[in-house]
C-alpha cells in the first residue's frame, strides 16, 4: 500500500490512520510541481493529494481513502460497529472534509476565487476565518465530555487533528475552545500521530 502526499496537507490524516492500523505501507513525498506531471496525473487526474495505491486499486479523495482503510481493517475499529456509530463517524468526517477543509481553501488561496484582487482576497480570507471559528466552536462543544468525536477513536479524529494544525499555521483564533486544545494535546501524545509527523518532517 502506497500513500502519495505533501507534508502537512490533508494526506496526513491518512498517514496517521495507516499508523493506527499497524500494517506495512510506504509513502511518496511529492512537490507541487510533481503533481502536475503526466505520471502522477495518470493516477490522480485532479492533480491533488492524497492518492492511495493498493495493488491495482487507485483511490483518491481523503474521505473515501479513510473509509476504505477503516473498512479494510475492521479490527482497528476506526469506523464504528453499528449503523449509528458508523453514521456518527461519517457525520463528523463529513464536517471535517466538506465544511472545515473547504472553508480553509478560502484562507489558503483566496486569490483563486477573486481573480487576483488582493483587497477582495483579504476580505474573503477574513470571512472564511470567521466561518472556521464558528465551525470549530461546534466541534469544541461536541468534544465536551468526550475524548473523541464519536466517543471512540475514529478516522474523523485524524482529520480533525490535521485541520487544527492548519488553524494554528494560519493563526485562526481558537481562544476559549479548550476541548479542542485538550483533544489536540491528546493526539500529539499518540504514538501513531508522532510517527506520522516524524515521517513527514513535522516533528
Amino acid at each position: 500500500m502506497k500513500l502519495y502526499y505533501f507534508p502537512g496537507a490533508c494526506p496526513l490524516a491518512t498517514h496517521i490512520v495507516l499508523e493506527w492500523i499497524g500494517k506495512p505501507y510506504e509513502t511518496v513525498r511529492l512537490t507541487r510541481e510533481q503533481i502536475k506531471e503526466a505520471d502522477y496525473l495518470a493516477l490522480n487526474p485532479t492533480g491533488a493529494v492524497p492518492t492511495l495505491v493498493d495493488g491495482d486499486f487507485v483511490l483518491t479523495q481523503s474521505a473515501a481513502i479513510l473509509n476504505y482503510l477503516a473498512e479494510l481493517n475492521p479490527e482497528a475499529r476506526l469506523l464504528g460497529d453499528t449503523p449509528r456509530e458508523r453514521a456518527e463517524t461519517h457525520r463528523w468526517l463529513g464536517l471535517c472534509n466538506s465544511d472545515l477543509h473547504k472553508t480553509f481553501s478560502l484562507v489558503f488561496g483566496p486569490g483563486y476565487y477573486t481573480g487576483g484582487d488582493e483587497a477582495l482576497g483579504q476580505v474573503v480570507a477574513g470571512k472564511a476565518a470567521e466561518k472556521l471559528q464558528s465551525l470549530f466552536a461546534i466541534v469544541n462543544e461536541r468534544l465536551r465530555g468526550r475524548d473523541w468525536l464519536t466517543g471512540r477513536r475514529s478516522v474523523a479524529d485524524a482529520y480533525l487533528f490535521v485541520l487544527l494544525m492548519w488553524a494554528d499555521a494560519k493563526q485562526i483564533p481558537l481562544a476559549g475552545l479548550d476541548e479542542l486544545r485538550r483533544f489536540q494535546a491528546r493526539m500529539r501524545a499518540d504514538a501513531g500521530v508522532q510517527a506520522a509527523l516524524k515521517d513527514q518532517g513535522l516533528a
